[in-house]
C-alpha cells in the first residue's frame, strides 16, 4: 500500500484516523493505541504478509532485551544482554540483505559455484532494524549509568521500559515504517504516551493535509514525470553508449527524479504523522543548495546521518583520536552508509566516494581555505550528480558508460535510440518542462517544511494549497509508482 495510491488516500488512512481519535473520545486509550498498531501492520503485510513475522518476531526479541536491560544487575550481564541485542539485529540485516551478496562474491574471488538463497528482503528492514538498535544501546546507557550511579548499600533502580503498544507504535507507526525517517526513542515514546495527542488538534490536521498534498505532488507531479528520462537513459545505457546530451539528461533527471521522490516521501511522511499528533523529525532540508559534501550530509537523509554519528562515528572515537584515525572512522561511516543502501558495489562505491568527498572538505576547512557559496554549490551539485549515477546503475559497467558519455562531446543531440524509449513527443514536451521547474524548485523554490512552519504564512494559504494539491494529484494518482527508497 503506497502514500500515493487510492486505496491509501481514500480508504486506509480515513478508516485509521476515524478509528483512533473514535475510540480515544471514549477514553479507549489503550484500544486506540491497538489500533494504530494492528493498522501500522496491516499496511506493512499489504505489501506482503510473509514479511510480518519477521518484523513481529524482531520486536518480541528487542523488547524482550530492552526488559532485561531495564531489570538491571552486574555490568558484565549488561554487557551481554547488549551483545546479544546488536548481533540480533546485525544478523537479521545481514542475513536477508546481504546473504546472496557474500555469496556471489565468494563464488567470484574462489572460482566457487554456492547457490544463492534467494531470500526474500522484508520491505524496510534497513529501517526499522536500525530504530531498534538505538533502543537497545539507549536501554543499556540507561542500565549502565543507573549500575555507575549505585552504591554499595543502593538497590538499582533503572529507568523504566516503554509500554508495550508504545514501543510496538515507536517501530511500527506507519508514515516512517517503510522508508523513514529513522527516529530514536527519545523523540517518539513520549509521545505515544502524551494524553494531549490523543485529542483532535484543528491545527496540526491543517499542516498534516498541507505538507502531505505537497509531497503528494513532489511524487506523482515531479518525480515519476521526469523518471522516464532516467529510465530510458540507463536502459540505453545498459546496451551501449549515449551522447553528451542523452547522458546529463539521463543523469540530472535521476539526480531530481530522487530529490522529489525521497522529499515527497519525507513530506508525506511528516504529514501523516501529525494527522495523529505525532512530529517526526526533518530528513530532508533543501540538499542541492549545500555549499560542500559535510553541508549536504546535514541536509540529505538526516536521520540516518544522525544515526551513523550518534550510534558510529561517536563509538569509534569521533574526531578525538587523531587526524588519521578521525579519517578512517569517517570512511567507515561512509562505507556502511553506501552498504546500508544496498548490497551491491555500485552502493559502496558511492558511500566511500561521499566519504573521500567529506574528508576533502574537512582537510580544506581545516586549513583555512574558502569558497564562495555559489562556487561551493557548483561543484558540490556537479560532483553529487555525477555519484547518483554509480547509485543509480546496476554494475559499474552501466555508470562507466553514462558518465563516460557526459563529457564526451563528439554528439551533442538526442537520438532516435534513446527517444525511442520514451513514450510520445507531446508527455516528453511537458516532462521535460517539469524537469526544468523541478531544477529551479530544488535551487531557489521555499521548501514545504518552510512554508508549514513559517508563522507568517496563512492557514487560508495552507488549505488552498492543499486542495490544490491534492486536486492536481489525483489525476496522476491513477499510475501509482512505487518510492525508491523502498529499494533500500
Amino acid at each position: 500500500m503506497l502514500f500515493n495510491s487510492f486505496v491509501f488516500i481514500f480508504l486506509f488512512l480515513p478508516i485509521t484516523f476515524i478509528a483512533y481519535y473514535g475510540l480515544n473520545r471514549l477514553k479507549l486509550y489503550q484500544w486506540a493505541k491497538s489500533v494504530l498498531v494492528i493498522a501500522s501492520l496491516a499496511f506493512y503485510a499489504y505489501f506482503n504478509l510473509s514479511y510480518l513475522p519477521i518484523m513481529v518476531a524482531s520486536i518480541v526479541v528487542n523488547y524482550g532485551i530492552g526488559m532485561a536491560l531495564n531489570r538491571g544487575g552486574s555490568l558484565l550481564k549488561l554487557k551481554t544482554m547488549l551483545t546479544i541485542g546488536i548481533l540480533f539485529n546485525i544478523g537479521l540485516l545481514g542475513y536477508f540483505k546481504y546473504t546472496d551478496f557474500l555469496i556471489e562474491n565468494i563464488n567470484a574471488a574462489f572460482s566457487t559455484s554456492y547457490a544463492l538463497k534467494n531470500i526474500l528482503l522484508p520491505l524496510g528492514i534497513s529501517f526499522f532494524t536500525f530504530q531498534q538498535l538505538a533502543f537497545v544501546i539507549d536501554s543499556y546507557k540507561a542500565a549502565k549509568t543507573t549500575v555507575g550511579n549505585m552504591s554499595a548499600n543502593t538497590p538499582p533502580q533503572s529507568k523504566s521500559i516503554p509500554g508495550f503498544l508504545d514501543y510496538c507504535n515507536f517501530v511500527t507507526f506507519f508514515p516512517q515504517l517503510i522508508a523513514g525517517p529513522i527516529v530514536l526513542p527519545e523523540e517518539m515514546l513520549p509521545q505515544f504516551e502524551n494524553e494531549r495527542n490523543r485529542h483532535l488538534n484543528s491545527r496540526n490536521i491543517l499542516d498534516g493535509l498541507y505538507i502531505f498534498a505537497m509531497g503528494l505532488v513532489k511524487k506523482v507531479l515531479i518525480a515519476d514525470s521526469i523518471a522516464v528520462f532516467a529510465n530510458a537513459g540507463f536502459m540505453l545505457a545498459e546496451k551501449g553508449g549515449l551522447t553528451m546530451a542523452e547522458a546529463w539528461l539521463t543523469s540530472l533527471s535521476y539526480t531530481f527524479q530522487l530529490y522529489f521522490d525521497f522529499c515527497g516521501y519525507c513530506d508525506m511522511a511528516i504529514g501523516i504523522g501529525l494527522l495523529f499528533n505525532i512530529k517526526l523529525p526533518l530528513n530532508f532540508d533543501v540538499p542541492y543548495r549545500a555549499t560542500n559534501f559535510q553541508d549536504f550530509w546535514r541536509r540529505w537523509h538526516m536521520t540516518l546521518n544522525r544515526f551513523l554519528t550518534q550510534y558510529l562515528y561517536i563509538p569509534l572515537g569521533g574526531s578525538k583520536t587523531g587526524k588519521a584515525r578521525t579519517y578512517l572512522n569517517i570512511l567507515i561511516v561512509f562505507f556502511i552508509s553506501g552498504l546500508w543502501n544496498g548490497a551491491r558495489w555500485t552502493f559502496i562505491i558511492w558511500g566511500i566516494c561521499h566519504g573521500i568527498g567529506v574528508m576533502i572538505c574537512r582537510a580544506w576547512h581545516k586549513g583555512g581555505c574558502r569558497l564562495p557559496d555559489w562556487l561551493g554549490m557548483f561543484i558540490t551539485f556537479f560532483f553529487i550528480n555525477i555519484l547518483w549515477v554509480i547509485f543509480r546503475a546496476d554494475n559499474m559497467t552501466i555508470a562507466w558508460n553514462v558518465i563516460r558519455s557526459m563529457f564526451d562531446n563528439t554528439s551533442l543531440r538526442l537520438t532516435e535510440n534513446l527517444t525511442s524509449n520514451l513514450p510520445s513527443i507531446l508527455p516528453n514536451t511537458i516532462n521535460m518542462l517539469i524537469l526544468f521547474a523541478a531544477i529551479l524548485l530544488a535551487f531557489i523554490g521555499p521548501s514545504a517544511y518552510s512554508i508549514m512552519t513559517n508563522e507568517k504564512t496563512s492557514l487560508r494559504t495552507k488549505q488552498a494549497l492543499a486542495i490544490m494539491g491534492i486536486t492536481v494529484s489525483i489525476f496522476f494518482v491513477s499510475r501509482v509508482v512505487t518510492f525508491l527508497y523502498f529499494n533500500f
